[in-house]
Formats: structure tokens, C-alpha cells, sequence
């Protein structure tokens, strides 16, 4: 509820007295091209952080990796972008902290710090969990897991119970290489 409280009632009405403030300072149409100028460079800068996160993002998953950071920084820049978009200075300024990359990397640290991301290849979703400690979805009697999209297969662990990480290689041949050999 206090977050409601913040967002709908005490950030308009002091993005309302920072306008006024600035206005007064300023004048009135000096105030509107400079909330107008802030809208149109931070869109500028949305577009050419949000391409370069996508990139980094499209090559991390090419590489058979898990974009979790870039996931984490895309979704910064969506809120920096939408605070941009906001009329008023303070969440002009919070946005702009958005999409500078210093600024975005260390929040999406933070973020990716509450987060445990885990996953398993073939047939198996992925599930977020927040936080640490114990599994929220529990752990079923079979050794698997249970999360919202159904129960996943247990992880491999080793006999002190970490998860065994490791590469493979398909082996199986393919379409092409059985016709070739017909």
C-alpha cells in the first residue's frame, strides 16, 4: 500500500512543485521545451541502449547461454524509458540513471543478486525464484521440483548434493547423415 501512496499521490504532487519551482525560475515555455527535450533524448538514448542489450542478449543465447543480466538490464531500460516519457524532472532524472550503463549494470547486479535463475535443457521450463533460502515451489516427493508450470525432473547432484555442471555433445545422427548412408 505505501508504495501505491508514493507512486499515485506524493511523486505527482512533487514532480508538480519541482515544475512550478522551475517554471517560475525559467518561464512557463522553457519548462515545457525542456521536459520535451528530456523526453526526446532519452527515447534517442532507449533506442541505442535497448539495440545494444538486444545484441548482447541475441549472442548470449546463440551460445547456448542464459541472458540473465541482459534480460534483468532490458527491463530497467523499459522502466528508465517509461519514466522518461513521464512529464517532470525527478523522474526524468531516475530515468536517465536508467539507461546510463554504469548505473544499469549495477542495478541489474543488485537485482540479479535477489534472484536465483535455474533451468534445465530438453523439454524443461525455466523457473525464477526471488530471493534465497528454501525452494517456494517446494520439493515433491519424487526428488523433482514443483513450480507454477508444472513439476520438473530432479537436477543431477553429486553425493554432497551440488549440482553437477557439465557440456555434452549429441551424438545422435541426423536426417541427412541416414540418407547418406542408405
Amino acid at each position: 500500500m505505501s508504495l501505491f501512496l508514493f507512486l499515485f499521490i506524493i511523486m505527482p504532487i512533487a514532480e508538480m512543485a519541482v515544475l512550478i519551482q522551475v517554471g517560475g525560475m525559467i518561464g512557463v515555455l522553457n519548462t515545457i521545451g525542456l521536459v520535451l527535450l528530456t523526453a526526446v533524448i532519452g527515447a534517442w538514448l532507449l533506442r541505442q541502449q535497448g539495440l545494444a542489450t538486444l545484441l548482447k542478449a541475441n549472442q548470449r543465447l546463440n551460445s547456448g547461454e542464459l541472458p540473465a543480466k541482459e534480460v534483468a538490464e532490458g527491463l530497467i531500460l523499459a522502466i528508465g524509458g517509461a519514466l522518461l516519457l513521464t512529464p517532470g524532472f525527478i523522474t526524468d532524472t531516475v530515468g536517465f540513471l536508467c539507461l546510463i550503463p554504469g548505473t544499469r549494470h549495477w542495478l541489474a547486479a543488485q537485482a540479479l543478486k535477489r534472484m536465483v535463475v535455474a533451468g534445465q535443457s530438453r523439454g524443461s521450463s525455466f523457473y525464477f525464484r526471488a530471493g534465497g533460502g528454501s525452494n517456494p515451489f517446494g520439493q515433491d516427493s519424487f526428488g523433482g521440483r514443483e513450480n507454477p508450470f508444472g513439476r520438473q525432473r530432479p537436477f543431477d547432484r553429486d553425493s554432497n548434493g551440488d549440482i553437477i555442471e557439465g557440456e555434452y555433445q549429441d551424438e545422435t545422427e541426423s536426417d541427412r547423415d541416414r540418407i547418406e548412408k542408405k
